[in-house]
């Protein structure tokens, strides 16, 4: 582990912290003679995850802002630090002494690593610098013969707008054309047709609320302007690691819409009013159409859903009369085995399995012989205890995430046998463990690759009995 302290001075004085500390120590029970009693949490400038107990309103009152005051206050203080120092979040953990002596250690930042969710413990470990998950690498493949639907129908979508909209303010040729070479993709005709009739722009409407509210029943979405068409590729799906890595995407030949996080011809224009994103597609799936429209779900990472086979079903209001999707029997992309689901490593194989989740188990731990070279599988996780044998991994070969628990880690490392094709891993951890020890243990993942460490700054001060 690397000691260094960090280099603005609020951030790493003592006082900065220790109203913070003070609170967390409240919530410890009292120890006995000589034992020292241990605090951990994680704050960053967006939010904070702090084992404390909120005080309860009492009967018939809502939550105030002074029930939490004294917590907001101490978090306010270190977020004003970390905002000085650059740094967005970071994790801690002190040992306090029966006399009030304090050993603080900050806990990072590392760009290698993301942060914990709800723990002082690091997130994922980004071992490939800019490496992404393979659903995030996915690229649409091409379809013979695509074409636009029966149904679109310019002129019919021109009129039907003008008759809604008899008042709207049109987008030019040269700012549709401006937004062609932003974008560096060619607007399908029938969205350039709806933004010849309204470019949905906020200033347009004469700050009208009612009016907006009339352009988005006319329109059927709330419909960007042309600055804020975007193109909805896998980048703009930001996901974490551990997240994304559990993600799988498949198109089958019988699909409308391709399985994709994301896809340079995803020409997002609207919003729902729930926060899923309307599009424009034009790399549709094998039964799909050029143009068709469809919602990326704000609740999901990958794939979307056809709403209309075209621009002019969908202001019309006509339904699509199938949806399209996967049909058919086909064995899970991903499996998971637990309490709950498969029963077993073996359930779980097949030739195009390419994650396996092993969870909760009350059994007797698994063998991984069963998905020993199988051609996708590029993700494991596994909870603590559940493998028979680690080392069984050293033959998954084509692996690129990894998720274990600290007493797997250590069998691979110890054997020098962690899978050199990881490009992400993380150290699943459960409980009121020390940070300290889990600390160090990524720290020597992160060295096979050359990563950069967490750093571990350490401060020493002095938590006096209140008065």
């Amino acid at each position: 582990m690397v000691d260094q302290r960090l280099t603005v001075a609020p951030m790493d004085d003592f006082a900065t912290w220790e109203p913070v500390l003070r609170l967390l120590l409240a919530e410890q029970p009292q120890t006995h003679g000589a034992r020292p009693r241990r605090v951990a949490g994680r704050i960053g400038r967006g939010g904070w995850s702090l084992a404390l107990t909120r005080r309860v309103p009492p009967p018939g009152r809502a939550a105030q802002m002074e029930d939490v005051q004294e917590e907001f206050d101490a978090v306010e203080r270190v977020q004003s630090a970390l905002a000085d120092a650059g740094v967005d979040d970071v994790s801690f953990t002190a040992r306090i002494q029966p006399d009030g002596r304090t050993e603080l250690r900050l806990l990072g930042p590392s760009p290698a690593v993301e942060p914990g969710i709800g723990t002082p413990h690091p997130g994922a470990l980004i071992l490939v610098d800019g490496a992404l998950p393979e659903p995030w690498r996915r690229l649409p493949e091409p379809v013979r013969g695509a074409a636009r639907a029966p149904s679109a129908d310019l002129e019919v979508l021109e009129r039907t707008l003008r008759e809604r909209l008899p008042h709207a303010v049109g987008a030019t040729e040269e700012e549709i054309a401006a937004a062609e070479a932003r974008l560096g993709v060619a607007l399908p005709d029938e969205l350039k047709a709806l933004y010849r009739v309204t470019r949905a722009r906020w200033e347009d409407l004469g700050e009208d609320h009612e009016a907006a509210e009339r352009q988005c029943v006319a329109v059927g979405c709330e419909l960007f302007d042309l600055d804020s068409l975007y193109i909805a590729d896998a980048s703009s799906r930001h996901c974490r690691w551990e997240f994304a890595a559990m993600e799988a995407v498949d198109t089958p030949p019988d699909a409308r819409v391709q399985g994709l996080v994301g896809s340079p011809g995803w020409i997002a224009f609207g919003d729902n009013g729930g926060g899923d994103r309307l599009a424009v597609d034009l790399t549709p799936g094998p039964r799909g159409h050029t143009g068709q429209v469809i919602m990326l779900s704000h609740e999901e990472s990958a794939g979307a859903e056809l709403i209309a086979d075209s621009l002019t079903d969908m202001v019309l209001g006509r339904p699509c009369a199938e949806r399209g999707g996967p049909r058919g029997q086909r064995p899970p992309l991903v499996a998971r085995v637990n309490i709950a689901s498969l029963k077993s490593v073996r359930a779980a194989a097949h030739n195009g399995l390419e994650v396996l989740s092993i969870g909760v188990w009350d059994g007797p731990p698994f063998s991984l012989a069963p998905v020993t070279g199988l051609p996708r599988l590029r993700t494991l996780t596994a909870y603590p205890g559940t493998l028979a044998d680690p080392l069984e991994i050293t033959q998954l070969t084509g692996l690129e995430f990894l998720q274990l628990g600290p007493e797997e880690w250590r069998v691979l490392l110890d054997a020098g046998a962690v899978p050199r094709s990881l490009s992400a891993a993380a150290v699943v951890v459960h409980g009121d463990r020390d940070p300290l020890p889990v600390v160090a243990l990524v720290n020597e993942i992160l060295a096979l690759w050359d990563r950069p460490r967490i750093i571990q700054t350490v401060l020493e001060g002095h938590l006096a009995p209140p008065v």
